[in-house]
């Protein structure tokens, strides 16, 4: 038996594996580029190449090196110009990744629903047909009656989000 369930877990892992490796693949030469600048962006190389052109830029325009000519005296406003034009394009690539792991995320989640629904309409066929199982044996089930009902009526997910959306607070 142990063997049939490590049949199992492979078979389940590579399932997953092959999803991501195909969500990985669908994505689109735009979606490719974001992600690869967020990558960029949200390295420790990123920060420090920051840091090193910030310092040169205020050595540069404060007249520390004599050397070169001064183009942007204080308060530094082509600095100022260009790191905004920069994070604003870094703000919105990383709302594109975002929005597309949110997609993923939330085809993920349907995905769950789907299976935990199949499982509960599975459980609930095999809890039938136990009792039924019981009765042929003349086996007396502890179980009350009304509980017995409850768990072998079908869920319906309606009602259940509609619970849910009345007893969880807003936020």
């Amino acid at each position: 038996m142990p063997e049939l369930s490590g049949n199992v877990f492979h078979k389940n892992i590579s399932a997953i594996a092959e999803m991501e490796h195909s969500a990985l693949h669908q994505r689109s030469a735009l979606d490719r580029l974001s992600d690869g600048i967020n990558r960029a962006a949200g390295s420790l190389a990123f920060a420090l190449i920051h840091c090193a052109w910030f310092g040169w830029w205020l050595l540069v325009n404060t007249g520390t090196w004599t050397a070169t000519p001064v183009f942007d005296p204080f308060p530094f406003s082509m600095l100022s110009l260009l790191v905004s034009m920069e994070a604003v394009f870094l703000s919105v690539f990383v709302l594109m990744s975002q929005n597309r792991m949110t997609r993923q995320a939330d085809k993920r989640a349907h995905l769950d629903l789907q299976v935990n629904l199949l499982a509960e309409q599975e459980l609930t066929a095999i809890l039938v047909m136990v009792q039924g199982l019981c009765k042929q044996q003349g086996v007396d089930v502890v179980l009350p009656k009304e509980r017995f009902e409850q768990l072998t009526k079908e869920t319906d997910v309606h009602k259940l989000a509609d619970a849910l959306d009345e007893r969880l607070p807003e936020r």
